[in-house]
């Protein structure tokens, strides 16, 4: 089997998941707040990288080295990630990830700042593209500009620090570390987030199932989309992971009778397509 069909195998999965975490939350909705959603995803991740670390004995891993980097790390994945479960019940599915999309761009952007990179003239023009992108996908003016398409688009600013910080901690720590204090830490700011009235909801029954796959997609997506890009180059992973707009925007028209709007598609063209160039420029220096 070639790299890119196992590259390609190791995406369907991610995609699989990622969409499967956009319906869990969509569903969960109705009966737990972003917070409470948050934190037993959390608690569900816990307990599988605490089971995962003992059962390949990587416990040794973990310590307490950078913490400030964790700390801010998982504050700016928890914000992100809440306003992603938000924006996932008020918009349209396809809307949040073609927004989404425009993670890699402030990776970019903001890289000189945190990590010190230089920036290019590919990755300005990136930049200007991806902003131009969600323009047209969100559309501005002041009936259509929503809560649910700022929250979509400033996740993916929070995504784009988790990056960078991850990044900054790969240097020094090993995956089992890092998967410890994301699950962990997050957990705790769950707690404190759900339970600041007092009141933490109890899933019920019927939506644990749900509280589970969110818990396990996250994980499954990210597993899913690292060992892609382990064995295949970016060139290759990137437009696979654009097949997940299309998915979702069908999952959406199915589940939830969601229109099929055609400026979210050309605005995630142009995204894409700024992301797309980046990559390709960033290859072309490296060979």
């Amino acid at each position: 089997m070639s790299p890119t069909l196992k590259a390609a195998l190791w995406m369907i999965g991610a995609i699989v998941s990622f969409s499967s975490m956009a319906v869990g939350g969509r569903e969960l909705s109705s009966e737990l707040d972003t917070f409470e959603i948050m934190m037993y995803r959390s608690l569900f991740g816990v307990l599988i990288v605490v089971s995962l670390a003992g059962a390949f004995g990587t416990w040794r891993e973990i310590n307490t080295r950078n913490m400030r980097v964790q700390i801010i790390r998982n504050l700016a994945h928890f914000t992100g990630q809440n306003l992603w479960f938000y924006a996932v019940t008020v918009i349209p599915l396809a809307q949040v990830i073609a927004l989404e999309f425009t993670t890699p761009l402030w990776v970019i952007l903001l890289s000189p700042l945190i990590l010190g990179e230089r920036l290019t003239l590919m990755r300005a023009l990136a930049g200007i593209m991806g902003f131009i992108g969600i323009l047209i996908v969100a559309r501005p003016d002041m009936a259509g500009l929503n809560s649910g398409i700022i929250t979509a688009a400033s996740c993916a600013i929070f995504f784009a620090l988790t990056i960078m910080l991850t990044k900054r901690l790969t240097r020094t720590q090993g995956i089992t570390c890092i998967l410890f204090y994301l699950t962990a830490l997050q957990l705790v700011f769950g707690v404190i987030a759900a339970g600041y009235d007092g009141d933490i909801a109890i899933p019920s029954a019927a939506a644990l199932p749900l509280v589970i796959l969110v818990g396990a997609a996250g994980l499954v997506a990210h597993f899913c989309l690292t060992n892609a890009l382990a064995i295949a180059p970016a060139t290759v992973v990137v437009p696979i992971d654009f097949v997940r707009l299309p998915v979702i925007a069908v999952v959406g028209m199915l589940l939830y009778a969601e229109p099929l709007d055609l400026w979210v598609f050309v605005g995630a063209l142009v995204i894409f397509t700024g992301n797309y160039l980046n990559i390709w420029s960033e290859t072309q220096t490296k060979t």
